[in-house]
């Protein structure tokens, strides 16, 4: 039986990686490669297809960007012709580095709350080991929420928050001024991680994790080597199938929970703190 996934922003970058990884690792797989852009969809899947033998019947583009909710919509009913879903991979992120407080919230929380509104009725309940949501996030999340003030730290980490509150949050943010445009990216994902955990608990039938891909050389952060006329390798950025260890565990592995943040390392990790690759796992509620 083929099990489907999609991956959104997986035209390049980390996305990309994902993809390749699915289909190296999982025999079985047929995965949508989603892509804001039509036209970078179909090279993206061009490229897969000529990689190995028997990989262009196993890959597609979806054209879904995940900031237009028409979109949206247009991409789930195309993809509702192929059969269920055995999992969906919220990886479409902007913003590091940001001015634009309200973009860098569409794409990174809006955006992956409406995919999966209208993609979660497509998951097979079926599926090996339950049906998978995999919310590519960010160690900014838990840094965000370090230095935050105790009453936000606790709105974006209490276990029952619930999605009005993270909107009602969110609106509060925009109508503040935002702050530093360096909290964009950073409050954006801790949103994110929120949203997992009140994702996980009101779907019981579902695996929701949120993990942080690590510090990976994509367009997000390649300006920031460039800014400092550095090699990114040299600043300790990893190529982007590095990204793919994490994702495929939360995807196909045995995360061993629902609703939690796991680090770069597959390791589960605190939402108010950073904690390293190699530390020791968290373990609270």
């Amino acid at each position: 039986m083929t099990r489907r996934y999609l991956v959104t922003g997986a035209n390049k970058g980390i996305g990309f990686a994902v993809v390749q990884a699915i289909l190296e690792e999982v025999p079985d797989a047929h995965v949508l490669l989603g892509s804001r852009d039509a036209g970078r969809g179909k090279a993206a899947v061009d490229r897969l297809s000529g990689e190995k033998a028997g990989w262009s019947d196993r890959v597609e583009a979806l054209e879904v960007d995940v900031a237009d909710p028409a979109s949206i919509a247009k991409a789930a009913e195309a993809a509702g012709g192929g059969g269920g879903l055995a999992g969906l991979v919220n990886n479409a992120g902007i913003g590091l580095g940001s001015d634009d407080a309200a973009r860098v919230l569409t794409v990174n929380a809006w955006g992956p709350k409406r995919v999966c509104d209208a993609f979660l009725p497509l998951l097979d309940p079926e599926a090996p080991g339950r049906p998978r949501v995999v919310n590519v996030s960010s160690a900014s999340g838990p840094m965000y929420v370090a230095r935050s003030a105790p009453e936000r730290q606790a709105q974006l980490t209490r276990p029952d928050v619930s999605w009005d509150e993270i909107e009602a949050l969110m609106q509060a943010y925009l109508a503040e001024g935002g702050g530093d445009r360096r909290d964009h990216y950073g409050f954006s994902k801790a949103c994110l991680n929120a949203y997992t955990m009140h994702l996980a608990r009101e779907r019981p039938d579902l695996v929701v994790n949120a993990c942080t891909p690590g510090y990976i050389e994509t367009d997000l952060t390649r300006g920031l080597a460039e800014a400092r006329g550095a090699n990114p390798a040299d600043l300790g950025m990893k190529p982007p199938r590095a990204a793919t260890r994490v994702v495929l565990r939360l995807l196909v592995g045995d995360p061993g929970g629902t609703g939690w943040y796991f680090g770069s390392d597959a390791v589960r990790s605190p939402l108010d703190r950073y904690r390293g690759p190699g530390e020791p796992a968290y373990t609270g509620e």
